[in-house]
């Protein structure tokens, strides 16, 4: 009788425990299946108290690629790149294939890229000499001549190039200052397409792979870049002719009997101009001794120059992207130059040999 008892006993527990297992399983599956129903059916707010509303573009003296009517209405609801450039800003040339990349792959998905051309000397506020740029660099989306610089200050700007990112409802997500960071900026870019998506109702294309291209390889050591212009050069050691700086004179500059690494001296007649040195006398040089692979110049005015490397007529092996068959350059249009191209950084002593009295050079800039 009490074999009995024990073995019903035994049979009810094991029947509690069953139910009760159940019970929590099934209990378990429903709080899975509601927090997944949660996730598939909304997205977390994003806190954007912390974020700044992109300012309004103002003091633009030109529109090009837009006018002001069609920017202000292709704005809304857009993921905004303002891409803060120069023309003959070497570091902002480098960046340009990616962002025109980046707009033909999204500018159908909601991406409005918008060039803020802040110029850093006189000639680069002429309308002209931009659209050149932009032909040059095959620019299809708006650029905005800032040419007071005043949507730079709107957005307390310092540098080119400079990229900020504004989502869909205006507030700037993203800043990233120089070139490279471009996988980065990339996924930002998508990231806030995700978003403007989602919160449009609208279907987005599903993650696409990066832009894929080589990313200019800069020099460990290289040569700083070098200002010619008194005020530009301000605080900074670069000019080597014993005769130095001479604000708005003409001053002759003597050859060099020694020259210094990462500095420069012009030979001949030269004006003073707080941006720049004009060639007075019909024929001029500027030597510099550098160390880079890449070496760049800023200049304007019509004038031939002559190339020479170490002493000796430019080797074919490093010419420059702008040099011509024979080793010279001839100029015409005001902008950047690039005149010695080689695989690594080496030092070698440059001479630019100048014909054409009014030739103005504004900086030498170095990869």
């Amino acid at each position: 009788m009490k074999s009995e008892i024990k073995t019903a006993l035994i049979l009810v527990v094991v029947i509690v425990i069953g139910i009760s297992a159940i019970s929590i399983m099934l209990s378990t599956l429903d709080v899975t299946t509601q927090v997944s129903d949660s996730l598939e059916t909304s997205s977390p707010e994003i806190n954007k108290s912390g974020f700044k509303i992109a300012p309004d573009l103002v003091g633009i003296a030109y529109y090009l690629n837009t006018t002001p009517e069609d920017l202000s209405k292709e704005i809304k609801d857009k993921v905004v790149l303002y891409d803060f450039w120069t023309y003959s800003c070497i570091n902002c040339i480098r960046t340009l294939p990616y962002i025109t990349a980046w707009d033909d792959k999204y500018s159908d998905q909601g991406l409005l890229i918008i060039g803020v051309h802040s110029p850093e000397f006189e000639f680069e506020k002429d309308p002209e000499n931009v659209k050149t740029a932009i032909a040059k660099h095959r620019i299809g989306y708006p650029v905005v001549l800032d040419n007071d610089m005043k949507t730079w200050k709107a957005f307390e700007n310092r540098y080119w190039p400079r990229k900020y990112i504004a989502d869909h409802e205006g507030y700037l997500r993203y800043d990233y200052v120089g070139e490279g960071g471009y996988k980065e900026t990339e996924k930002i870019i998508q990231q806030l397409l995700e978003e403007r998506a989602t919160s449009l109702g609208i279907q987005t294309k599903s993650k696409e792979s990066l832009v894929d291209i080589k990313e200019f390889e800069h020099s460990m050591f290289r040569t700083p870049e070098l200002y010619f212009g008194y005020k530009f050069a301000q605080s900074r050691n670069q000019l080597g002719s014993a005769e130095g700086f001479q604000p708005e004179k003409t001053v002759s500059y003597l050859e060099p009997a020694n020259m210094e690494l990462h500095k420069f001296y012009p030979i001949g007649d030269w004006r003073n101009y707080e941006d720049s040195m004009e060639l007075a006398s019909d024929t001029g040089s500027v030597k510099l001794l550098y160390n880079a692979k890449e070496v760049n110049i800023v200049v304007s005015n019509n004038a031939e120059l002559e190339i020479l490397l170490d002493g000796q007529s430019l080797p074919p092996k490093y010419y420059g992207r702008d040099i011509m068959s024979n080793g010279t350059l001839k100029l015409s249009k005001a902008g950047l130059y690039n005149i010695i191209s080689e695989e690594s950084s080496s030092s070698h002593t440059i001479e630019i040999k100048v014909s054409g009295k009014g030739f103005q050079i504004f900086t030498f800039t170095f990869g």
